[in-house]
């Protein structure tokens, strides 16, 4: 049953308020100068926007113990350690200290593919970023052109080229910065776009394509020599990738020449090879700008790597060496100390130190293969730093050995799943070439989740793992092609488990992205699926076929690919592609045993209604809208509905990049498009349903993650996701959380989505709404390293990513929040200007209410069962969603400090009891004006104890009532050391007005001496001797030492008392009673009337005295 509340009744209050606003700032004219509104334009957001709920965030968990694909680098030469990370799906960072830390400094635009990033050789705060991957691989994003930032990427512009999709190079004139050139390879998926060598002579304002060879091919590179700028190279790429094939290369591929610094263009592929040429990297020798490199990709094998002596007129083939695979390689980097080393970026990255007759591998230990860029130190050949598929690596003595920046959360998500563990779930994953991993979603150290609490459970390219549901520690995980294990999480045994065929089996052909379940209906019934659907009953050990081919047996040989059939011999023809014709998403119906739904890489969905005995088939041009052969990217078996399923499209490898989201409400037969709003270049790759709400969806799209609570009509886009695709999602029922795989930030998870179950168009414009309240689990925080933040010593390049907040969670939304007397004022004078009518000056009067009125508070009050009131948390009062935590403590018992409460980084702040496991309630309260009034609530929830300590209490509500009578004495002790403080400073400043005041005598001064000595007796019972203590002589513990210990002791363990701390709390108590009996009669009676005595003399004010005048 859901659980919410919200209110209309304040609007009367809030009406009223916000009328006296408005008539005090249109008073009357002659009240004061009249100035007469200006015309402006604003529009109102929409209640159901993302605005509105942004308040409601994801978190990124990472992790980045295995970062991800890194594309480019930009060092700014002047300052080696600041220089830029171009990730190939994960936006652009930025780092000032050699990457010790780094930041994103690109999340908000509109690519997060980047291709490359290049500095302004006579400004290194003038940035340009080239969006869209500069490989040609199979998960490859695209991007929006260009962008340029003038103040070292705080902002930036897109300064066009929106269509060309993929950019590999940017260069800037060296002698004119607002001569650029950007060498488009354009769209991978079509022809067209915007393709070629582009230039600006205006800064990015203008684009002229002064290098265009046809529809098929782009620049991939683009070269200036260094030493004479109107020279130019520039390797022509023609390559298109489908679903079923990659044809990376064709007769237009080559190199290019300009000896006018680019405005006209010759050919210069004399000595390459005169086959069809594939991907073609270049580089101009530092050294000497006459030699200039070439690394070929080639039909026919003749491949290899090519040297120019003469600026690149003719070409010597030096070797066959060859990346390994040229679509994602075949980068090229000459060294800056000598003219005959070049390295060359590859699975291994390679040199030559002869120039390129012979190549050998650059030395890896412990460092990640796939490297796609270098930067070598122009004053250290030593010193280089290499961006490859597992991230930065940087090496000091000429790679022996590799620093791996383990700060970099970019790892590329294929899938997303998530177990049953206690208390906390995990998540798992499968990655672009960084295995599949698992890890937890929360924990309970205040460091959050590190690197390490991340494990691999199976290598290679990672994709949908499962996990027992009644077994956290069965996991099933993949690698490409249909690898797939059974591995145990408790001994770290992994069992290879993937289907075989028998002799005489048609072979089995698996996506490089398999799909793999667990039935809801069984955990020892897994479906696997390829070109067939295959059921194990027994986790594995053994495989049967429940399906017919899946596929529609289209021989893709037949198929056209930049508007021809391609012959066998075309360049990497097949290569780095999926043989096609298999699954690809796969659902059974938590509701329904053996109601399965298949579907395929070539556009076609089968059902099955009775566990693979019979099928039906339907292909995704009768589904609606979407044009045939299309990629099922998802299917989803609605929990709510038996006959409802909902499946998302991909076509963006045919270049459309429309979302194609749809639902069926008989079984697949007919189905609807509840695409929505969702924009147009936002291709969807996975859906899911909220298992309470059939309204409730969410979908991850190509540039973020969406929800809709209409079923499809409004989607809102989720808040705290950089852009980034979000390739899969995973509702965990039992938290009510979302969580996506990002490809290429990690895991983002959605802490408790219950309250948007209950949002309304209505909720939203209500003044005030609380939502229920999860369960909150009662532990206690702890760290492995030691310290307040929980990362102990270890610098800021150690990686945490954040745990939810500790606590009970609030929620509550305000339609338009409470404002002071003066945002009322600014409002009403802003509406009045944008209606264009007149608005007067503030009175006096109003004026002094404003600077008189305290602001509106918003607090959340908790009570006990029995309506005792716990603790008052702060929140906030302004418009929209907010979530307040209560860390299930009483408050503080010690002094009131408006300053906080300051401690060193090793030590705990100060903070009161844990409360005892239980139910308790919460309201949402108004303080304004000096009132308080309920706004809403109020609304139970339970506190619930996770029992993890050894020593566990048998009888909380009992240790509690002992660790509160303990707070309430040392309240009482550290309020009294305090009191001992301002008495002594009392004193300080009655003797001088001793000495000031003629009427006073000796008696006076003695009294006060009297009182001073007395003080200080005081202070040692408080506190001990400061006498023996400097001269490091032992003594026995003071009061506030044995009532303090016991407080410390005792506010970070759920475990009881120790008999100690009840001896230390009766002996700091009945030493206080007495101390407290003699502080009384000397600050409340001695002292003050010593100071009656002195004001009765007319002795000049000190502390703690009212003056009292007589004419």
């Amino acid at each position: 049953m859901r659980r919410f509340r919200h209110s209309a009744r304040l609007s009367a209050h809030l009406s009223a308020r916000h009328a006296a606003a408005v008539l005090t700032a249109l008073a009357a004219t002659a009240i004061g100068p009249t100035v007469l509104a200006q015309d402006t334009d604003t529009d109102d957001e929409p209640v159901l926007s993302k605005g509105a709920f942004s308040g409601l965030t994801f978190r990124s968990v990472g992790p980045a113990l295995m970062s991800g694909r890194i594309g480019d680098f930009a060092m700014n030469p002047d300052r080696p350690a600041e220089y830029y990370v171009a990730v190939s799906s994960g936006n652009l960072w930025k780092t000032v200290n050699n990457g010790v830390t780094y930041e994103p400094i690109f999340d908000g635009e509109g690519s997060y593919s980047i291709g490359c990033v290049t500095l302004d050789p006579n400004d290194s705060n003038v940035v340009w970023v080239g969006t869209g991957e500069n490989n040609s691989q199979r998960s490859v994003s695209f991007g929006d052109g260009v962008y340029k930032s003038v103040d070292g990427g705080k902002n930036w512009s897109h300064v066009g080229l929106k269509e060309s999709e993929h950019i590999g190079m940017i260069a800037v004139d060296p002698r004119d910065s607002d001569r650029v050139f950007v060498a488009a390879q354009g769209p991978l998926w079509r022809s067209g776009g915007d393709r070629g060598l582009y230039m600006t002579e205006d800064g990015g304002e203008t684009w002229d394509l002064v290098l265009d060879i046809s529809e098929h091919t782009g620049v991939n590179e683009v070269h200036i020599d260094p030493e004479d700028p109107d020279v130019m190279y520039a390797s022509a790429y023609q390559r298109q990738r489908k679903v079923w094939t990659l044809i990376n290369g064709g007769p237009e591929s080559g190199v290019w020449k300009s000896t006018d610094g680019g405005e006209t263009w010759r050919e210069i592929n004399k000595g390459l090879p005169s086959e069809d040429k594939g991907r073609i990297g270049l580089d101009i020798s530092p050294v000497d700008h006459n030699v200039v490199y070439a690394i070929v990709e080639a039909a026919h094998d003749k491949d290899g790597f090519f040297r120019s002596t003469d600026r690149g007129e003719t070409w010597s083939k030096m070797s066959d060496y060859v990346a390994g695979s040229p679509q994602y390689y075949n980068e090229i980097v000459a060294s800056p100390h000598d003219v005959d080393t070049v390295y060359s970026l590859d699975t291994y990255m390679h040199v030559t130190r002869d120039g390129g007759k012979n190549f050998s591998r650059v030395p890896r230990d412990n460092k990640h293969v796939d490297n796609h860029c270098l930067w070598i130190d122009p004053s250290d050949p030593q010193h280089m730093i290499v961006g490859c598929d597992g991230g930065i690596y940087e090496t000091w003595d000429d790679a022996a050995n590799w620093h791996f920046k383990s700060n970099l959360p970019v790892t590329q998500y294929y899938r997303v799943s998530t177990d049953m563990d206690q208390p906390f779930y995990n998540i798992y994953g499968g990655t672009q070439d960084n295995n599949s991993q698992g890890g937890p979603s929360r924990t309970t150290r205040l460091e959050g989740i590190t690197n390490e609490d991340w494990y691999v459970t199976v290598g290679g390219d990672g994709y949908e793992t499962v996990v027992d549901p009644e077994n956290a520690d069965i996991v099933y995980s993949q690698w490409q092609y249909g690898g797939l294990v059974r591995y145990d999480r408790k001994s770290g045994e992994i069992t290879d488990i993937r289907p075989v065929e028998k002799p005489g089996d048609e072979p089995y052909v698996f996506n490089w992205d398999t799909p793999l379940i667990m039935s809801p209906h069984s955990n020892e019934r897994l479906y696997f699926a390829g070109n067939f659907l295959f059921r194990t009953d027994n986790g594995g050990s053994s495989w049967d076929i429940v399906s017919p081919d899946l596929t529609r047996k289209i021989d893709r040989n037949t198929l056209e690919v930049m508007d021809t059939i391609q012959r066998p011999d075309a360049v990497a023809k097949h290569v780095s592609t999926s043989i096609w014709g298999n699954a690809v998403a796969l659902d059974e119906s938590p509701l329904v045993e053996g109601l399965l739904y298949v579907g395929t890489d070539d556009g076609l969905i089968h059902i099955s209604e009775n566990g693979g005995e019979s099928w039906r088939k339907i292909t995704s041009e009768s589904v609606g809208d979407i044009p045939e052969l299309t990629y099922v990217s998802s299917l989803h078996a609605s929990p709510v509905d038996e006959d409802v399923v909902f499946a998302t499209f991909d076509n963006h490898k045919q270049g459309d990049f429309a979302p194609y989201v749809y639902r069926s409400d008989n079984r697949g037969r007919t189905w609807t498009n509840i695409s929505g709003d969702l924009p147009e270049r936002d291709i969807a790759y996975a859906i899911r349903q909220d298992h309470e709400d059939e309204d409730l969806l969410f979908v991850g799209t190509e540039f973020g993650a969406y929800f809709t609570i209409d079923g499809g009509d409004a989607w809102i886009k989720m808040s705290g996701v950089p852009t980034i695709a979000v390739k899969d999602l995973e509702i965990q029922r039992r938290e009510n959380d979302v969580v996506l795989g990002t490809f290429g930030r990690g895991f983002y998870v959605f802490d408790d989505y219950a309250p948007l179950r209950d949002v309304t168009e209505e909720v939203l414009t209500d003044d005030a709404t609380l939502f229920a309240v999860k369960d909150a689990p009662l532990y206690v925080q702890w760290t492995r390293l030691g310290s307040n933040n929980g990362k102990g010593a270890q610098g800021a390049s150690y990686y945490t990513a954040d745990n939810p907040p500790y606590g009970a969670v609030f929620t509550y939304h305000l339609a338009e929040g409470f404002k002071t007397l003066k945002d009322q004022r600014v409002e009403a004078e802003d509406e009045a200007i944008e209606n264009e009518e007149e608005w007067s000056y503030p009175t006096v009067d109003d004026s002094r209410a404003e600077d008189r009125e305290l602001d509106p508070a918003i607090v959340l009050t908790v009570r006990d069962d029995e309506g005792n009131v716990i603790r008052r948390v702060d929140g906030k009062s302004g418009k929209g969603f907010h979530r307040i935590a209560w860390d299930l403590r009483f408050p503080y018992e010690g002094p009131v400090s408006l300053s906080g409460n300051s401690v060193p980084y090793w030590a705990m702040p100060p903070r009161g009891p844990l409360v005892a496991p239980g139910t308790y309630s919460v309201t949402l309260d108004l303080i304004k004006d000096g009132e308080t009034e309920t706004l809403e609530g109020p609304e139970e929830f339970d506190v619930y104890a996770l029992n993890q300590a050894t020593f566990a209490s048998d009888d909380a509500g009992a240790d509690l009532a002992f660790h509160r009578e303990a707070a309430n004495l040392h309240r009482a002790v550290a309020g009294a050391g305090r009191a001992i403080g301002e008495a002594e400073n009392r004193v300080k400043h009655l003797r001088q007005a001793i000495m000031d005041t003629p009427e006073a005598g000796e008696s006076h001064m003695e009294r006060l001496e009297e009182i001073r000595v007395q003080l200080a007796d005081l202070k040692i019972a408080l506190y001990g001797d400061p006498t023996i203590g400097r001269r490091q002589e032992a003594q026995a513990p003071g009061i506030s030492e044995r009532i303090g210990g016991v407080i410390e002791g005792m506010t970070d363990i759920t475990s009881p008392p120790t008999e100690t701390f009840r001896q230390q709390y009766g002996y700091a108590r009945d030493a206080y009673t007495k101390a407290q009996k003699e502080l009384r009669k000397l600050i409340g009676t001695d002292l003050a009337k010593l100071e009656e005595d002195l004001e009765k003399l007319g002795a000049p004010w000190t502390p703690g005295r009212l003056p009292n005048y007589k004419p």
